[in-house]
């Protein structure tokens, strides 16, 4: 028997068993191989209560357990290109040398090594088994000649996403089906453009058990690392730098581990999606990003927006991120981006232990109704979330949890979040009405002036925080949290600085069952909350040191009196 865990009981995970014989597949849940040419699709793990939910990062861990030697290629004797014709010297297109390396390493599953120097090439294609090996020194430079590439694929099927997403053809390596290959460094891939559109550096289409270790990328014109439709996927120690696109792109992937990364991109740094390149839905599962350093202009952790499938237990941790310093964009869109707009799922996500700096939007969770891919544009799920320990600073926007009227964000926990923005909004923003946008792009900038200045969550339900702490850098007008159309929620040892003008530190608008909890606002808080909206009721104060507070609470007249119950506060004398 193995250990408690929230995923199914593994005989063996796929990366640590032996290799099967060319030909032949094991399944996810034995260690005998047999006969199937196709990429098989592991299992979807069962739902997982609030315990397990917690305990998501240390069962994912042990998913991930990668063993040193994830195959066995045979190192003894590599296939070194120069030996097939390649001349390294900048100049010479090697490709065909390069290829024919490929190709004798691919008969004995060996290693194919590029010595230092320079080699330039067009589409090389990855084969079963191997291992590619760029030396200190060794720099695989993309052929300026676009002719040198395979073309564009046409996927015969409507996608609802651009080729940057859907194509995996175009590409300097490209893996089609292939299974346990390794791309590895300490070499250099250069994407050889000076803008975005061009050649993806990795392209890798239904591939299992891929390795991609201590490589450096650099001057990418298009995704980085792209991957559609791929398992049992470990990248670490890889350097991403002057990217014009993406960084790293999961879609439609399972069990995939992102570590000890170091990316600096003008578009989204890691960004997983569940899009219809595949011709039909698959989710993505088992993700997790660890101890990377994210530099970027767009969202640094991002699920979607492509969402026609589901997003399952997902996990960023360990990791810091800051806007690019070469003014690409004053100020990047989202540190962590979770948003579904396409009819798929996102659960059981947990976020920890991240900072940020000069980020817009720390956090931007958003169910829409966008509806690629639907006949009838439909809302997804959005469930399961945890957000603790992070630190943001700098903060130009409103972070912000948003579902749709009839579609609430559910269960998101929010513990030892501390976040200053720049402040400097007004109370003016209290009188507008922040439109749905259901069926618009969802990002952060759609929702840049909300009514307050550090957290505004709208449709939501289960919403819990604890030991939140939100600050401004320059006065601001508006309240420091307002939840607007929220069932059930527990704010728990919130502290936030005062607005100006002595406008409320919370407002509360068609808030069912609230809890106020342990709260100590500070000197100069003029109200501690409003409350309107008729549907508001069943609001509890308890436990909370309010003696700092010039006004409790301001009741709109549509509201019930008996909505607000207070009971073992310390009040101002």
């Amino acid at each position: 028997m193995c250990a408690p865990s929230p995923f199914p009981c593994p005989i063996a995970p796929p990366w640590s068993r032996p290799p099967c014989r060319s030909g032949t597949t094991s399944s996810p849940r034995s260690t005998t191989c047999s006969r199937s040419p196709s990429v098989r699709s592991s299992p979807s793990p069962p739902n997982l209560s609030r315990r397990a939910l917690l305990g998501l990062p240390g069962a994912l861990l042990a998913s991930f357990a990668f063993s040193r030697t994830l195959w066995a290629a045979d190192e003894s004797a590599p296939f070194n290109v120069r030996s097939y014709g390649a001349k390294g010297n900048g100049k010479t297109k090697d490709t065909r040398a390069i290829q024919a390396a490929i190709e004798a390493a691919a008969k004995t599953r060996g290693t194919v090594h590029l010595p230092s120097g320079d080699y330039v090439s067009g589409t090389l294609h990855l084969r079963q088994g191997i291992t590619l090996r760029l030396a200190a020194g060794a720099t695989l430079i993309a052929s300026k000649d676009d002719q040198d590439f395979d073309r564009y694929e046409e996927p015969g099927y409507d996608s609802y996403a651009d080729r940057e997403t859907t194509d995996m053809s175009f590409a300097l390596l490209q893996g089609r089906g292939v299974r346990q290959v390794s791309i590895l460094g300490p070499g250099r891939i250069d994407g050889n453009r000076s803008k975005r559109g061009g050649p993806k550096p990795i392209a890798l289409k239904e591939c299992r058990e891929i390795r991609i270790r201590d490589l450096t990328i650099d001057n990418a014109p298009n995704y980085n690392i792209s991957l559609l439709g791929c398992d049992s996927v470990d990248i670490q120690g890889v350097t991403i730098r002057n990217g014009y696109s993406d960084g790293i792109d999961p879609d439609c992937c399972r069990d995939v581990r992102i570590a000890k990364c170091r990316i600096e991109s003008r578009d989204d740094a890691i960004v997983a999606k569940t899009s219809l390149a595949l011709g039909a839905r698959r989710s993505t599962e088992n993700l997790m990003v660890t101890d990377c350093a994210l530099v970027h202009v767009r969202n640094a952790l991002k699920l979607g927006t492509e969402s026609s499938g589901d997003f399952r237990n997902i996990v960023f941790r360990n990791c810091t991120i800051s806007a690019r310093p070469d003014g690409a964009r004053p100020y990047p869109s989202a540190g962590v981006s979770l948003a579904t707009v396409d009819g798929g799922s996102i659960e059981r996500v947990v976020v920890s232990n991240i900072t940020m700096v000069g980020i817009r939007a720390p956090i931007f969770l958003r169910l829409g109704r966008r509806g690629r891919g639907q006949k009838v544009p439909a809302a997804g799920e959005l469930k399961n979330v945890s957000f603790s320990n992070i630190v943001a600073t700098g903060a130009a926007w409103t972070s912000s949890i948003m579902g749709i009227p009839g579609h609430p964000v559910t269960e998101v926990s929010l513990k030892g979040i501390r976040i200053t923005a720049r402040g400097g909004g007004s109370a003016e923003a209290l009188a507008r009405e922040v439109p749905e946008y259901e069926r618009e792009y969802p990002d952060a900038s759609l929702f840049s002036d909300v009514p307050a200045y550090g957290l505004y969550c709208r449709h939501a339900q289960r919403l819990r925080m604890e030991r939140v702490d939100l600050k401004i850098d320059q006065s601001d007008g508006r309240p420091a949290l307002v939840l607007d159309d929220v069932h059930e929620a527990d704010v728990m040892t919130l502290a936030a600085m005062p607005p100006a003008g002595g406008g409320p530190l919370l407002w509360f608008r068609s808030v069912r069952e609230g809890r106020l909890r342990g709260l100590r606002p500070g000197v100069g808080t003029g109200t501690l909350v409003r409350l309107t909206g008729a549907e508001t009721a069943k609001i509890l104060l308890t436990g909370n040191d309010l003696s700092q507070v010039a006004q409790v609470a301001t009741i709109d007249g549509g509201v019930d009196p008996t909505a607000l119950r207070m009971e073992n506060n310390v009040m101002r004398k």
